[in-house]
Order: C-alpha cells, then structure tokens, then sequence
C-alpha cells in the first residue's frame, strides 16, 4: 500500500500563487465588466395594460414631471412612461410617476429611445457612445446588448425595423436583437479599407425604413451636401450596398426628413432664387417632385413619425407628410410641434393647448387646453394610455 503524498512547503507556496492568480483575475474582469456600475431593479410586478379613452377631456392639467433631458421624445413604451436623464433610465406609471423600475450606469447616457416594445439606452464610454442595451418596457429586464465603436455623440432614430445610431462621423443599424446590420463611415481597424465608399465625411442626418436607408453627408471632394440612398441590411454588414448617391446643388442647411418604403423627404433651404422646398427622391436617389415651403425653417425643426401618420413642424407651422409617397397633404398654422396619432386623431400642440386634428384634411376638430407657462418649444406629444406626455425641453410631463 502507497504512502499518502506529503505536501511540501513550496508546494502550499504554488498552490497560494495560483489561488491569487485568478483572484487578481476576477478581480480584473469585474473591474471592467459591464456589471461593476450598473444598477438594475426590476419590476416586481408587471404594469396592467392601458386604457385609451375615445373621447379626450376639455382641458388637461400636468400630474407629474420629470426630468428627462437625453430623450429627444417621449417614450411610451408597453405599458409605461419612461424617463432618460443623466446615467438613468426609470420606467413609470403613466398615471401616477411613480417609478416602478430603474436602470443605472456609472457612465454617462447618450441617449434613450423606444422601439420594438423596449426602450433601447446607450452610454458612453471610451469608446464613444458604444455601450447599447434594451430593456423590457413594463419590467426593466434586461434583453439585449452590444458594445461597438462609435463617436462621443449620436442621434437615435427608428422606424420600427431598425434603428440608427448616427455620431458625425460614423453610423451604425441595429435589429431587434441588437445586432448590426450597417456600419458606415469611419472605420477604426477596417478589414478591408476599401469597403466604404467614401472617407472623411460628415454625416449630417439619417432616415430609414424597412428598405432603404438615406444619409445627407458632407464629403470633402464635394462642392455641396450629398444624399447616399443605401441598403439597410447588405450582405455584408461593413460593406455598404448603395442604390445611389447624388450631390445636392447648393444644398447648405439641407436636412432629411423622412424615408417612407423606398422613398426619401429632404427640405432644401432658398438659394440663388430657388425657393425653399421639400424634394422627394426615389429609390435610387434621383428626384422625383419637389413641393415649395414659406418661410424660412429654423435648426430646432423636428419630425415626428408613428404608425399613421409623419408630421414635420417648421417652427411656426406643422405639416402633414403623406406616409405612402411623403408629399405634403396639409398645413396646420401656429402649432408648438409636431403631431401624434392617438385614438385615430392626430393631437398636434399649439401655444395654449393641443389640437385635434383630422389626419385626412388637416381640420381642426377640437382644441383642448393646456396651461404651460413658459415653454420653449418644440413640444413633441405622445400617449400612455389616459395620459398625454410631453416632451418639453428636457422634461417629461404627463397631462390628464
């Protein structure tokens, strides 16, 4: 029979050695993981479902407000209000404010937005505003996540298929399962340099659908802006598939607006006698119409886009671009922003209050009054149910 091993003493001294090894090396790992910094509680029951009423009161009062400063809209999403401010992410009942889930970094957000029934956050890092994830909208769980380079700031935007991430210099589409479709621009450590079909350029807005994907660039070989009209899924995610790309004549202060199916809305400002427009192009990036616009439309100008209905607000007035060609149908005057499809009416607000407004014709049905005090606008509007939120200059507040 074998004699038990003995151990020695530089064995027991290996053995430390090795233990310490790999508790420096969780260490580290947790040190840059994700989860050191984050803070996630979860609803500890589902929200109930939301009731929308047919009929919207005379007049609506605010019942609660918060801070929400790195969302461009409201986000209301599955049955909650939800709340984008600083490092935090907070769903709420709509009715009340309350919160009843919180996501927090020990990073900065860059922004926050809804889609596919989740609110998507991204942060910033080192790397940028490169670190994504999505949440489930009544509970706060976490679903997806991705990490990728991108620029110190991005625009969101989505159309209910993907979403953009657009910085100035880089862009990337996303899936719902937050995998990337399109990366374009610029490229940190490209495979293949050439990939990309131009380089150096500054991207200066985005629009998407379920087909196309349209990006008003600033490239240095080009006399003016330059509209590329892309695939929103190639084959090949780092190799861009462009249906077309043409130069804009004069086109400074040019902005996308909207794409709709294969089509793309850009507002062209007055230059060398041509007057301000709103210019449609095709698939392939050649235009099709070009509808003229009054007046001369300020930078704060926003669009807002759901299932029914795509209304720009110039500054003074809103406009109704029609969802299956984007030519402009109806012009409301006097609004404070864009509009919002709710119970099959369009709710656009204006300085005291928000219109009702047929969607057909851009009648004015109702008027329902608001009491803002002091407000810069745009205000943009959306629905939770019985309760009206609003967008106001970095604050959320619910109307009922």
């Amino acid at each position: 029979m074998l004699a038990p091993e003995r151990r020695t003493r530089s064995d027991v001294i290996v053995a430390l050695g090795i233990a310490l090894a790999v508790i420096v090396a969780v260490t580290v790992v947790w040190l840059r993981s994700d989860a050191r910094g984050t803070t996630s509680v979860t609803a500890d029951t589902t929200l109930p479902p939301l009731a929308t009423s047919v009929v919207l009161p005379d007049a609506l009062s605010a019942v609660w407000e918060f801070p929400s400063a790195d969302s461009s809209s409201p986000i209301a999403a599955g049955n909650a209000a939800v709340t984008a401010d600083g490092s935090d992410v907070v769903g709420r009942d709509p009715a009340t404010g309350d919160e009843v889930w919180r996501y927090s970094r020990n990073i900065p957000l860059c922004g926050a937005i809804e889609t596919w029934d989740r609110v998507v956050a991204v942060y910033q890092d080192n790397r940028g505003c490169s670190q994504v994830t999505s949440l489930v909208a009544d509970t706060g769980g976490r679903k997806d996540q991705r990490n990728s380079d991108a620029d110190a700031a991005v625009t969101l935007s989505a159309d209910g298929t993907y979403l953009i991430s657009r910085g100035s210099t880089r862009m990337e589409l996303w899936r719902s399962d937050l995998v990337r479709t399109l990366e374009y621009g610029r490229v940190d450590a490209p495979v293949n340099p050439k990939k990309q079909p131009r380089s150096g350029c500054e991207l200066l807005g985005a629009a998407s659908s379920s087909s196309r994907v349209s990006v008003l660039e600033k490239c240095p070989d080009d006399a003016s802006n330059r509209l590329t009209v892309m695939n929103p899924a190639p084959k090949d995610a780092q190799e861009p598939e462009e249906y077309g790309s043409v130069v804009l004549p004069d086109s400074a202060g040019a902005r996308i607006l909207a794409v709709s199916g294969e089509k793309t809305a850009v507002y062209l400002p007055a230059v060398n006698g041509t007057p301000s427009r709103i210019s449609i192009f095709g698939g392939s990036g050649a235009g099709v119409v070009d509808y003229p616009v009054d007046g001369v439309i300020p930078e704060k100008s926003t669009v807002n886009a759901d299932k029914n209905a795509i209304t720009w607000w110039t500054g003074t007035q809103t406009i109704n671009l029609r969802t299956s060609d984007l030519s402009p149908t109806w012009i409301v005057a006097g609004t404070a922003g864009p509009g919002t499809t709710v119970s099959g009416q369009l709710l656009v607000p204006v300085p005291n209050g928000i219109a009702m407004i047929n969607p057909a014709d851009g009648t004015v049905t109702r008027m329902i009054a608001v009491d803002r005090g002091e407000v810069t606008t745009p205000i943009v509007i959306a629905s939770a149910g019985d309760t009206i939120l609003e967008q106001r200059d970095g604050t959320l507040v619910a109307l009922r």
